[in-house]
């Protein structure tokens, strides 16, 4: 009775390792592997400017003796914010730098989706659609940069000026519906604000980051319901005794 059991154990064992191993492989494949394009090789040209060096030489001060290796995501925006997107020769470029096997950069670039390890365009949508998002009309918004701009999410416009993508939650959540383009947090969206931001960047102009709404951060729409009198000075309600 005692083998038999084990047996069963052992079989459900085998059978929930082959499942995990197939769901790991079909979930993450395209999020960590590399494949070489004509745009994205170890020989993809690449190095940073002059006036980077000194700033990677200023990143790296930062850091005690030992542990210059920390300085690596920052190194890595730079070499983003330089290039574009960040090809596998950049990151080589920075695991050289700091004199560490490549797979250490790698496996911080591939983690963090800060860093686009693809081509993207000059403005890079990041339109939030998780549920708060997605309950103050988010879909509203993605349907108004999909047909203003002739591209699904994935996709970059044939002129590479936008690249639009869906994020997970920005950390706006007060301020939904909101999109985040490059380095900026555009919130309170109704659709006619976003069309009026694509409008800008297509123009040229720098469009105002922040709410729509006329609110100056994430206070109550409606107007502040508590912390609305001046507050108490000092002592008050501190026993006279003490």
């Amino acid at each position: 009775m005692l083998g038999s059991f084990k047996q069963a154990i052992s079989y459900l064992a085998r059978q929930n390792a082959r499942l995990l191993h197939r769901s790991t492989v079909v979930s993450s494949g395209a999020i960590f592997n590399h494949v070489d394009t004509p745009e994205n090789n170890a020989n993809t040209p690449f190095d940073f400017t002059k006036e980077n060096y000194e700033r990677i030489e200023a990143i790296k001060a930062n850091y005690p003796e030992g542990h210059k290796v920390a300085s690596v995501m920052p190194i890595l925006d730079l070499a983003q914010r330089q290039h574009g997107w960040l090809p596998i020769s950049a990151m080589n470029k920075v695991a050289e730098l700091l004199d560490v096997p490549p797979m250490r950069v790698y496996e911080v670039a591939t983690f963090y989706t800060m860093y686009n390890r693809n081509p993207v365009g000059k403005y890079h949508l990041q339109l939030c659609t998780t549920t708060p998002c997605m309950l103050c009309g988010s879909d509203n918004i993605l349907e108004v940069i999909q047909k203003k701009l002739g591209i699904k999410v994935g996709e970059t416009t044939k002129d590479g000026l936008f690249t639009l993508v869906e994020a997970e939650c920005l950390g706006a959540c007060v301020n939904a519906p909101m999109i985040q383009i490059n380095d900026m947090y555009y919130e309170d969206l109704k659709a006619s604000d976003m069309e009026e931001i694509l409008n800008d960047l297509i123009n040229g102009k720098e469009p105002k980051p922040g709410p729509r709404s006329g609110r100056f951060a994430c206070e109550p729409l409606g107007g502040l319901t508590s912390l609305i009198e001046p507050p108490t000075g000092p002592g008050f309600g501190v026993r006279d005794d003490l």
